[in-house]
């Protein structure tokens, strides 16, 4: 059957989701038609501060204790192709982190030396559109064909924009590792429908039909770990993070990084598919998975400490604190999905954060070798602020968002896994304070060991990176002081996934 129009939910007054998904494609295509210069960087933040404001209202608009699905739109082609999209709170959650980390790299690729920007600009907001539709479909192969634009294009970035002459080695892990995760993820979201076929008689990706089909438990094994190594190669987690120190080191300073590790888009399809839909094999494979997560925090750690790059000891820490949050999301109760989410955002502000400081000192120095870094705190003490509230805001302190994220997850792991596992994520959590202010005191506060990058190239922050810092640590510090909301925002929409597994438990 073929549809032609578009169907929305009367809760909103248009199609909110598809705006937030194709206004950005629309931004792309009509700066195609613009030259360079004053008006593109004019109409970039005008577009982003409008997707922003879309984000905002759709918050604004969302009813939080309503558990069900809001603002549904639908489009079908031809059956089992379909487009169709709806919200919950922890989607909502994500967009808003989305249009504020797009909106964030729009400013700071006018801060850094960029060329082509107006093929830069317009791929960003290809990207950005990608990514809310991987936030608001229902449909899986949708999500499967989101995720290869966003993936692919973020590659092209690695690529094109890189700050080193060795990128080929680091491009051809990428696309190595993304191919092959994307591969996964298109098997296992391709058995799903072919099973919905032998029960039904009918295809179809969509999720709320999905659940509706029993799988067996083998099949169900088979089709966990196709989507879980798929989501896990993007994550990343160990041991399949291979790709990321070499494009950490080799690839683009800060953007690409924040489009690929800014917003977890395999952590949320990990909350939206694999484990709504697969409990069964997740109850049976949890400890396995949590096995390796803990495994994978002390050798993040522990390579991490033997940097003496600082773009590969953030990828490293990258490594470390995902492993941390796969603990709690895999911990399989309240707390522990609710605590995994927040660690996610938590996490996407505040590598955002290390990534963007670590560029404006790339720029200025033109290294990454924390010998060489020695003494920037006294001549950009706001980076090194920020740089250390970030590092914090990781680590869990008091006071930032991940106070109570990592709170609720070592609650919910000694719920289910006990001391031995929680003990050894904690430590882990202790390791990484310990790399991460280690990498703060030899960058910023300790004496160079090449005097002369400091006397002769350091330039002072100007007014715009000032103004970029101070709102990330406003940002930081609002969220870590002022969680409720957010925790209220996604609370409702966990309720049928406790409820699956308690059920399953009992």
């Amino acid at each position: 059957m073929v549809i032609s129009e578009l169907h929305w939910s009367v809760q909103s007054s248009f199609p909110i989701l598809a705006s937030l998904q194709f206004f950005p494609l629309f931004i792309a295509l009509l700066f195609f038609t613009m030259a360079d210069g004053k008006k593109l960087f004019l109409l970039s933040m005008f577009a982003g501060i409008i997707e922003l404001g879309l984000a905002i209202y759709l918050y604004l608009q969302y009813d939080a204790h309503n558990s069900a699905f809001q603002f549904a739109e639908q489009f079908t082609f031809i059956m089992p192709l379909q487009y169709h999209a709806a919200v919950d709170g922890i989607s909502v959650l994500f967009i808003l982190l989305t249009a504020l980390l797009s909106l964030m790299i729009l400013f700071y690729s006018y801060l850094i030396p960029l060329a082509n920007r107006k093929q830069f600009l317009a791929l960003s907001f290809v990207i950005e559109a990608a990514l809310m539709s991987q936030f608001v479909s229902l449909d899986m192969m949708w999500f499967v064909f989101a995720s290869a634009v966003h993936l692919f294009i973020t590659g092209y970035i690695i690529w094109n924009w890189a700050t080193s002459h060795e990128t080929d080695v680091a491009l051809s892990r990428y696309i190595t590792f993304m191919s092959m995760g994307l591969f996964l993820l298109f098997a296992g979201v391709l058995m799903l429908g072919w099973n919905h076929s032998d029960v039904t008689g009918n295809w179809s990706f969509d999720l709320t039909q999905l659940n509706q089909s029993p799988i067996s438990i083998y099949i169900q094994s088979l089709i966990f770990f196709l989507l879980f190594y798929g989501m896990a190669i993007r994550i990343p987690l160990f041991p399949l993070h291979g790709w990321l120190p070499l494009v950490a080191e080799h690839g683009q300073v800060a953007i690409a990084p924040v489009f690929l590790l800014g917003v977890k888009t395999g952590i949320y399809g990990l909350i939206r598919f694999v484990l709504p839909l697969l409990p069964e094999a997740v109850l049976r494979w949890h400890e396995f998975v949590v096995a390796f997560a803990v495994i994978g925090i002390f050798y993040a750690a522990l390579l991490a400490l033997m940097q003496v790059n600082l773009r590969r000891l953030l990828a490293f820490a990258v490594v470390s604190h995902t492993s941390i949050l796969i603990i709690g999301l895999f911990s399989l109760n309240h707390e522990a999905f609710m605590g995994g989410i927040m660690l996610a955002v938590n996490f996407g502000l505040a590598i955002t954060a290390l990534l963007f400081i670590t560029g404006f000192i790339y720029w200025r120095t033109r290294t990454m070798l924390l010998d060489k870094l020695g003494g920037l705190f006294d001549l950009l003490p706001l980076f090194g602020i920020t740089f250390f509230v970030a590092g914090l805001s990781i680590i869990g302190m008091p006071g930032t968002p991940g106070f109570d994220s990592v709170h609720l997850v070592l609650e919910a792991s000694i719920h289910r896994f006990g001391a031995i596992f929680t003990v050894a994520a904690a430590v882990g959590n202790v390791i990484a304070a310990g790399f991460l202010l280690w990498a703060f005191q030899r960058a910023f506060l300790a004496s160079s060991q090449a005097p002369s990058i400091i006397k002769t190239k350091i330039n002072v922050a100007s007014f715009e990176e000032k103004i970029l810092a101070l709102v990330i640590v406003f940002l930081l510090l609002g969220i870590g002081f002022y969680s409720e909301p957010w925790l209220d925002l996604i609370e409702h929409s966990l309720l049928s996934l406790d409820n699956i597994y308690s059920q399953l438990e009992q």
